[in-house]
Protein backbone atom coordinates (compact mmCIF):
# COMPACT_ATOMS: atom_id res chain seq x y z
CA UNK A 1 0.00 0.00 0.00
CA UNK A 2 1.36 3.15 -1.03
CA UNK A 3 1.95 5.81 1.59
CA UNK A 4 -0.91 8.20 0.69
CA UNK A 5 -3.16 5.23 0.86
CA UNK A 6 -2.05 4.32 3.85
CA UNK A 7 -2.26 7.39 5.75
CA UNK A 8 -5.62 7.89 3.99
CA UNK A 9 -6.81 4.85 5.52
CA UNK A 10 -5.58 5.64 8.78
CA UNK A 11 -7.96 9.31 8.25
CA UNK A 12 -10.76 7.09 7.15
CA UNK A 13 -10.76 4.69 9.77
CA UNK A 14 -10.14 8.02 12.54
CA UNK A 15 -12.87 9.39 10.71
CA UNK A 16 -15.24 6.55 11.42
CA UNK A 17 -14.11 5.87 15.05
CA UNK A 18 -14.79 9.51 15.71
CA UNK A 19 -17.84 9.27 14.34
CA UNK A 20 -18.86 6.15 16.28
CA UNK A 21 -17.37 7.14 19.90
CA UNK A 22 -16.59 10.73 19.61
CA UNK A 23 -12.90 12.41 19.80
CA UNK A 24 -12.16 11.83 23.57
CA UNK A 25 -13.32 8.12 23.31
CA UNK A 26 -11.27 7.19 20.78
CA UNK A 27 -7.36 6.95 21.11
CA UNK A 28 -3.97 6.45 19.22
CA UNK A 29 -4.57 2.46 19.70
CA UNK A 30 -7.91 2.37 18.67
CA UNK A 31 -7.41 3.78 15.39
CA UNK A 32 -4.12 1.86 14.69
CA UNK A 33 -6.13 -1.41 16.01
CA UNK A 34 -9.18 -1.13 13.60
CA UNK A 35 -6.77 0.01 10.75
CA UNK A 36 -5.28 -3.23 10.69
CA UNK A 37 -1.43 -0.75 11.33
CA UNK A 38 0.45 -1.09 14.14
CA UNK A 39 1.14 1.76 16.23
CA UNK A 40 4.61 2.61 14.95
CA UNK A 41 2.64 3.13 11.64
CA UNK A 42 0.11 5.18 12.74
CA UNK A 43 2.81 7.27 14.53
CA UNK A 44 5.02 7.78 11.81
CA UNK A 45 2.14 9.93 9.87
CA UNK A 46 0.62 11.71 13.33
CA UNK A 47 2.30 12.30 16.44
CA UNK A 48 -0.87 13.03 18.37
CA UNK A 49 -4.57 12.54 18.11
CA UNK A 50 -4.89 16.32 17.65
CA UNK A 51 -2.99 16.06 14.10
CA UNK A 52 -5.52 12.97 13.15
CA UNK A 53 -8.41 15.00 14.07
CA UNK A 54 -6.85 18.11 11.84
CA UNK A 55 -6.56 15.22 9.52
CA UNK A 56 -10.42 14.01 9.14
CA UNK A 57 -10.96 17.75 9.03
CA UNK A 58 -8.71 18.12 6.16
CA UNK A 59 -10.48 15.29 4.47
CA UNK A 60 -13.93 16.36 4.91
CA UNK A 61 -12.94 20.07 3.67
CA UNK A 62 -11.18 18.58 0.26
CA UNK A 63 -14.83 16.62 -0.49
CA UNK A 64 -16.72 19.80 0.03
CA UNK A 65 -14.05 22.23 -2.32
CA UNK A 66 -13.78 19.21 -4.88
CA UNK A 67 -18.07 19.90 -4.98
CA UNK A 68 -17.84 23.43 -4.94
CA UNK A 69 -15.17 23.31 -7.97
CA UNK A 70 -17.84 21.17 -9.78
CA UNK A 71 -19.99 23.44 -9.05
CA UNK A 72 -17.83 26.60 -10.56
CA UNK A 73 -16.79 24.26 -13.54
CA UNK A 74 -20.43 24.02 -15.17
CA UNK A 75 -21.66 26.30 -17.93
CA UNK A 76 -24.10 28.16 -16.60
CA UNK A 77 -24.90 31.58 -16.13
CA UNK A 78 -22.81 33.49 -13.18
CA UNK A 79 -25.82 34.35 -11.39
CA UNK A 80 -27.32 30.63 -11.79
CA UNK A 81 -23.78 29.59 -10.29
CA UNK A 82 -23.86 31.60 -7.58
CA UNK A 83 -27.04 30.06 -6.12
CA UNK A 84 -25.95 26.58 -6.78
CA UNK A 85 -22.46 27.78 -4.97
CA UNK A 86 -24.17 28.59 -2.03
CA UNK A 87 -26.95 25.52 -1.31
CA UNK A 88 -24.09 23.49 -2.82
CA UNK A 89 -22.00 24.54 0.46
CA UNK A 90 -24.20 24.68 2.92
CA UNK A 91 -25.88 21.05 2.06
CA UNK A 92 -22.30 19.73 1.98
CA UNK A 93 -21.53 21.29 5.38
CA UNK A 94 -24.75 19.31 6.98
CA UNK A 95 -24.14 16.15 5.14
CA UNK A 96 -20.49 16.36 6.50
CA UNK A 97 -21.76 17.26 9.94
CA UNK A 98 -24.25 14.42 9.66
CA UNK A 99 -22.58 11.86 8.68
CA UNK A 100 -20.15 12.27 11.02
CA UNK A 101 -21.96 11.22 14.30
CA UNK A 102 -20.88 11.70 17.40
CA UNK A 103 -18.19 13.75 16.08
CA UNK A 104 -20.92 16.71 15.80
CA UNK A 105 -20.38 17.75 18.94
CA UNK A 106 -16.55 18.24 18.89
CA UNK A 107 -17.12 20.01 15.68
CA UNK A 108 -19.06 22.99 17.36
CA UNK A 109 -17.14 22.20 20.65
CA UNK A 110 -13.66 22.69 19.09
CA UNK A 111 -14.63 25.66 16.44
CA UNK A 112 -11.08 26.97 16.61
CA UNK A 113 -9.54 23.98 16.17
CA UNK A 114 -11.82 23.27 12.96
CA UNK A 115 -11.07 27.14 11.96
CA UNK A 116 -8.14 26.91 11.81
CA UNK A 117 -7.82 23.90 9.51
CA UNK A 118 -10.78 25.42 7.12
CA UNK A 119 -8.73 28.55 6.32
CA UNK A 120 -7.33 27.09 3.51
CA UNK A 121 -10.79 25.53 2.54
CA UNK A 122 -12.21 29.08 3.33
CA UNK A 123 -9.67 30.99 0.96
CA UNK A 124 -9.86 28.93 -2.12
CA UNK A 125 -13.25 29.24 -1.65
CA UNK A 126 -13.46 33.09 -1.87
CA UNK A 127 -11.32 33.06 -4.76
CA UNK A 128 -14.27 31.09 -6.70
CA UNK A 129 -16.57 33.59 -5.51
CA UNK A 130 -14.38 36.26 -7.13
CA UNK A 131 -14.18 34.54 -10.22
CA UNK A 132 -18.14 34.36 -10.63
CA UNK A 133 -18.41 37.62 -9.88
CA UNK A 134 -15.66 39.23 -12.37
CA UNK A 135 -16.96 36.61 -15.08
CA UNK A 136 -20.66 38.23 -14.31
CA UNK A 137 -19.76 41.74 -14.19
CA UNK A 138 -17.75 40.99 -17.44
CA UNK A 139 -21.14 39.73 -18.56
CA UNK A 140 -23.00 42.70 -17.36
CA UNK A 141 -24.77 40.13 -15.17
CA UNK A 142 -23.95 41.80 -12.04
CA UNK A 143 -22.86 45.95 -10.99
CA UNK A 144 -20.39 45.18 -8.83
CA UNK A 145 -18.11 47.79 -7.54
CA UNK A 146 -15.73 45.88 -5.78
CA UNK A 147 -15.60 42.24 -6.64
CA UNK A 148 -13.27 41.07 -3.70
CA UNK A 149 -15.54 42.64 -1.05
CA UNK A 150 -18.76 41.05 -2.63
CA UNK A 151 -16.53 37.88 -2.36
CA UNK A 152 -15.62 38.03 0.94
CA UNK A 153 -19.16 39.06 2.29
CA UNK A 154 -20.79 36.19 0.15
CA UNK A 155 -18.59 33.59 1.94
CA UNK A 156 -18.88 35.00 5.10
CA UNK A 157 -22.33 35.14 5.15
CA UNK A 158 -22.34 31.68 3.74
CA UNK A 159 -20.44 30.76 6.59
CA UNK A 160 -22.21 32.63 9.33
CA UNK A 161 -25.84 30.58 8.09
CA UNK A 162 -23.73 26.74 8.14
CA UNK A 163 -24.95 26.14 12.08
CA UNK A 164 -28.81 27.46 11.56
CA UNK A 165 -28.88 25.32 8.12
CA UNK A 166 -27.68 22.27 10.20
CA UNK A 167 -29.82 22.46 13.15
CA UNK A 168 -32.69 22.86 10.51
CA UNK A 169 -33.41 26.60 11.89
CA UNK A 170 -33.22 28.04 8.54
CA UNK A 171 -36.23 28.45 6.20
CA UNK A 172 -37.89 25.54 9.06
CA UNK A 173 -40.10 23.60 6.77
CA UNK A 174 -39.41 24.75 3.28
CA UNK A 175 -37.92 22.44 0.37
CA UNK A 176 -34.92 23.82 -1.87
CA UNK A 177 -37.47 23.99 -4.20
CA UNK A 178 -39.51 26.76 -2.11
CA UNK A 179 -36.51 28.69 -0.49
CA UNK A 180 -34.05 28.70 -3.93
CA UNK A 181 -36.16 31.84 -5.22
CA UNK A 182 -36.17 33.47 -2.21
CA UNK A 183 -32.62 33.40 -1.91
CA UNK A 184 -31.70 34.49 -5.37
CA UNK A 185 -34.10 37.60 -4.96
CA UNK A 186 -32.15 38.04 -2.14
CA UNK A 187 -28.40 37.79 -3.80
CA UNK A 188 -29.54 38.74 -7.12
CA UNK A 189 -30.85 42.12 -5.29
CA UNK A 190 -27.53 42.86 -3.27
CA UNK A 191 -25.88 42.02 -7.04
CA UNK A 192 -27.58 45.07 -8.70
CA UNK A 193 -29.36 42.89 -11.05
CA UNK A 194 -32.83 41.75 -11.12
CA UNK A 195 -34.31 38.02 -11.56
CA UNK A 196 -34.51 37.36 -15.07
CA UNK A 197 -38.02 36.33 -16.03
Amino acid sequence: MSISKTRQKLVDVARQLFAKNGLENTTMNDIAKASGKGRRTLYTYFKSKEEVYYAVIESELERLSDKMDEVAAKKIRPQDKIIELIYTHLNMIKETVMRNGNLRAAFFRNIWMVEKVRKNFDEDEIELFRKVYADGKLDGEFDIDNVELVADITHYCIKGLEVPFICGRLGHGMTPEASKPLVAKVVYGALGKPMSK
